[in-house]
């Protein structure tokens, strides 16, 4: 086991929620109160500090999409969802990271021997399976006007450096009935998440730099899991141990959390949703910001976890008719990737929204279609009481009014 001593290299405390930026020719921040938008918070870093508990207010903190450009996020400004109230101290010179269970050689790694592994340098989002969700959504009520960092902010873009997990499991050396492993962390809640072999020896690696500096405590520090492509729940922080087994386990997080009852299964769930989809949404103009009369160039990020985004086209009249826009380079598999289109609001009403093909061909449908695919009644969505739902994508749109206003139209 190891020591809960604190040797702590960075101290971190709650800052305030970074502030929406007014910008461009025919766009403005439009005010929000308080009382209108979700609390929220960044952790910075504080001169290092001994002896002290780092707590955190909220579970979740949003990555503010509409204020920055290109496709990778600020550490500072990756979204965090921490499933226990405090961060846990960790002293990584002490840390492990054990394998054991269906293995020929239960190994242990300090960080060091980790560091001196072949590593890799990759550029992936990592996505909440709760982003975008329905709760967050509401026709007629004070969430039309959030801004899209409170609504799909639950994805951010890094570039994430460590050791592949293949060579960490050829290493120990997996046995022929190893087919899925258990990722646990070293948070007080021991959150835990079920992986199956064939990906883990695919693409996942175990990181322990972000954006070229050593991982935050709040993104996972020492190490942590990344699982390109999949649900936010795969990509374990504050990793020691990983399990290899021969069957799936029904974690505590994945049964309370991460399975949702579906109409057209009986009402049974669906265990596990495993890769996004393709997924898009335009960033600026979006809720919670004022048009003016002319030009204003639409941007947005888009991305998918079975690859490479190829296409994206916007639409300014609510999906009747649909336009290319320009995608700009560098285009990464399972990240984020920015794209613009050139318009000019005329004053009157409109909706406008965007949709991205991959590399494979799929395209992010529009709620009528995502709803069928889940069996629920499309009706649903009308109502005020929402189908609960994780792995959201959908196409979202944003109405203009003719006074500037924007707002969330996806329910309306």
């Amino acid at each position: 086991m190891e020591s809960k001593r604190t040797d702590r290299r960075r101290f971190l405390k709650q800052a305030a929620a970074v502030a929406g930026v007014a910008a461009g020719a025919g766009l403005a921040a439009k005010g929000q109160s308080a009382e209108a938008q979700p609390q929220t918070g960044h952790v910075v870093n504080e001169p290092p500090r001994r002896g002290a508990r780092y707590t955190i207010d909220h579970m979740t903190h949003y990555t503010p999409l509409q204020d920055y450009a290109g496709i990778i996020t600020p550490a500072r400004l990756h979204f965090m969802q921490q499933h226990s109230s405090e961060f846990p101290e960790i002293n990584a010179d002490e840390h492990r990271l054990t394998i054991h269970g269906l293995v020929d050689r239960p190994l242990s790694f300090s960080m060091d021997d980790l560091k001196r592994l072949p590593s890799v340098s990759r550029v992936h989002f990592v996505e909440c399976h709760a982003n975008s969700s329905p709760a967050i959504h509401g026709a007629g009520n004070q969430n039309m006007g959030l801004p899209v960092q409170y609504i799909h902010g639950m994805a951010s873009c890094s570039e994430w450096s460590g050791v592949p997990l293949s060579v960490l499991l050829n290493e120990a050396g997996v046995k022929k009935e190893g087919t899925w492993l258990v990722s646990e962390g070293g948070d007080a809640g021991k959150f835990s998440h079920t992986l199956p072999i064939a990906k883990a020896m695919d693409d996942c690696f175990v990181a322990y730099g972000q954006n070229g500096d050593p991982l935050r405590v709040e993104q996972g520090y020492p190490i942590r899991m990344i699982v390109p492509g999949w649900e936010g729940p795969f990509n374990v922080k504050y990793l020691r141990h990983i399990k290899v087994v021969d069957q799936p386990y029904n974690t505590w997080n994945e049964s309370m959390n991460h399975s949702v009852p579906r109409p057209d299964l009986g009402g049974k769930s669906r265990w596990y949703h495993f890769q996004w989809g393709p997924k898009s949404v335009i960033t600026r103009p979006s809720a919670g910001m004022e048009m003016r009369k002319g030009y204003a160039q639409i941007t947005g990020l888009a991305w998918s976890g079975a690859g490479r985004v190829t296409k994206v086209d916007i639409s300014t009249d609510g999906g009747k008719n649909w336009k290319e826009a320009k995608i700009q380079g560098p285009v990464h598999s399972k990240a984020h990737t920015r794209f613009t289109f050139d318009w000019a609001w005329n004053g009157q009403e409109a909706v406008i929204q965007s949709r991205c093909t991959d590399e494979t061909g799929d395209v992010l449908p529009t709620l009528a279609e995502l709803s069928k695919n889940w069996g629920f009644p499309y009706e649903e969505w009308k109502k005020t009481e929402k189908p609960r739902a994780i792995h959201m994508n959908a196409i979202q749109p944003w109405k203009i009014a003719r006074d500037g206003s924007i707002s969330d139209a996806l329910f309306a």
